[in-house]
């Protein structure tokens, strides 16, 4: 399956199609093609699971709560806390009866990034990558980045999908290291690496040509002639920001020089920059500039 196609709920193992189920938020609708997520609170139940392609890592949001998880005819128990996880790879069986309500965050992350990603980090075939189920297990690291997604839908944006590639791939890159074998320990080739003067300007210049859009990092990347993994390394490296924090600066100094150039409305001008709604502008804007677009406008004409 295409990295690029959105990722849906329909992809998943039904978890959240169970009617006792309260979806508080998901990427549904979002365009997401790199990862799914969700966030909801469980009833107590019990059932199995056919196994699906991508990987899947539930974070506990509160608790403790007791769970029982079953692969093949072996069940185990564990009474997980806040922070802890269920860490389920692509291509397995499982059963699980949870003993308590719970509110979570699931998040799906495709079995394609994931081996991009390996192919960075260990030897051998990122095909043949063998990822080990995980239950219970507290991570202070990945559960940062997860939480990170949780905000993401909470804000309800349509968030860059620059951003959310990227997050992606931090988020596989973790997987790797918590549940393979080997843990990812492999050194990462050319650590160091830039992207060259002619690279950066052509991906510099896609990104102006193409600020009204919300752009993938898979596009981006495609104009350097480079995996979304090795690039976004090189481009970090380069600039010492991400792509997606460059891209949203390119945005905001757009917005800043169109508020005070032109009379285009607020809102025009978030359409126009590639923001998903005003409110994400002005949230953007007075994060660079410590005020909003409409105050910022008025003290340049005053």
């Amino acid at each position: 399956m295409s990295v690029r196609q959105p990722f849906t709920v329909a992809q998943t193992h039904g978890i959240l199609w169970r009617a006792s189920t309260e979806q508080w938020s998901s990427s549904d609708h979002c365009g997401w093609a790199s990862m799914y997520a969700s966030t909801q609170r469980e009833a107590p139940y019990q059932d199995r699971f056919p196994a699906v392609e991508d990987h899947l890592i539930i974070l506990h949001l509160d608790g403790p709560v007791t769970v029982d998880r079953g692969i093949e005819n072996r069940w185990e128990r564990r009474c997980i806390a806040p922070g802890g996880m269920f860490v389920m790879p692509g291509g397995v069986d499982f059963g699980v009866c949870l003993g308590g309500s719970l509110s979570t965050l699931h998040l799906y992350v495709r079995r394609a990034v994931v081996e991009e990603v390996a192919a960075e980090m260990v030897r051998g075939d990122p095909a043949c990558l063998e990822l080990l189920p995980r239950f219970g297990n507290i991570d202070a690291v990945m559960a940062r980045t997860l939480l990170g997604v949780q905000q993401l839908l909470a804000e309800r944006d349509q968030a860059d999908l620059a951003y959310v590639d990227y997050l992606a791939r931090t988020i596989a890159a973790r997987l790797i290291a918590l549940c393979s074998p080997g843990g990812g320990s492999a050194p990462e080739p050319e650590p160091r690496a830039r992207l060259g003067r002619a690279q950066l300007n052509r991906v510099i210049e896609f990104m102006r040509e193409n600020m009204d859009a919300s752009i993938g990092l898979t596009a981006i990347a495609r104009v350097a002639n480079l995996s979304p993994s090795h690039f976004a390394r090189r481009f970090r490296a380069t600039l010492g920001v991400t792509p997606h924090r460059f891209l949203m600066r390119l945005r905001v100094e757009r917005a800043q020089w169109l508020l005070s150039a032109t009379d285009l409305s607020v809102v025009e001008i978030a359409a126009a920059t590639g923001f998903s709604h005003q409110e994400h502008m002005t949230r953007v804007f007075r994060r660079h500039y410590g005020t909003t677009p409409g105050a910022y406008r008025r003290g340049f004409r005053s």
